[in-house]
C-alpha cells in the first residue's frame, strides 16, 4: 500500500506578485518553462551515488504541483490551473491545484505552501493568522482534512 495523500489547493493570490514570482510558480504548476533561477524553492538536494560507488548531493529542481492527468491512487485527474482573477474581491489570480502526494515531498511542497501562504487574498486568513489554503486526504480515506499554514509551518495529516 503507498502512503499517497490527494493535496487540493483553492487560492486566491493578491495583486504583489512579481513577474519572476508568477513564472516560477507556473513551473511548479506544469505551466511554463523552468525560469533560469529558482527562488520560491531555490534547492532540490538529492543523494545521489556516482559513477564510483560514492554519494553525491546533487541538484534536481521538479515541479512540485506539476503532475496532469489520471491520477495513481486518489482517483480522477491531477490538474494545476492559475488564472488572472476578473473579479478584484477575490485577490488577482485564482489557483486551483489537485495533485498526489507522499510524505517524502511533505517537506519540499512546504516550502512552495509556505510561500503562498505569503501571497495568498486577506479572505483566506483567520483572525489568528492561520491561512487556510485547502484540504488532504489519505488515498483510501472518505475524511478531509483542512490545509493550513499555522506559525510559518504547514500542518499536515
Amino acid at each position: 500500500m503507498a502512503d499517497i495523500f490527494e493535496l487540493s489547493i483553492v487560492l486566491n493570490l493578491r495583486d504583489s506578485l512579481e513577474d519572476e514570482e508568477i513564472e516560477e510558480l507556473r513551473w511548479h504548476l506544469g505551466l511554463g518553462d523552468k525560469p533560469e533561477t529558482l527562488r520560491i524553492v531555490p534547492a532540490f538536494a538529492i543523494v545521489v551515488e556516482d559513477d564510483c560507488g560514492e554519494l553525491v548531493t546533487e541538484d534536481h529542481p521538479v515541479p512540485l504541483l506539476g503532475r496532469h492527468g489520471e491520477a495513481w491512487k486518489v482517483g480522477g485527474a491531477l490538474v494545476s490551473v492559475l488564472l488572472r482573477s476578473e473579479d478584484a474581491r477575490y485577490g488577482s489570480w485564482a489557483l486551483t491545484a489537485r495533485q498526489e502526494i507522499h510524505p517524502d515531498e511533505f517537506d519540499r511542497t512546504g516550502e512552495l505552501l509556505r510561500w503562498l501562504a505569503t501571497k495568498a487574498d486577506d479572505r483566506h486568513r483567520s483572525s489568528t493568522g492561520v491561512v487556510h489554503l485547502g484540504w488532504t486526504r489519505f488515498c483510501e480515506s472518505d475524511w478531509f482534512e483542512p490545509l493550513v499554514v499555522r506559525d510559518d509551518e504547514v500542518v499536515w495529516p
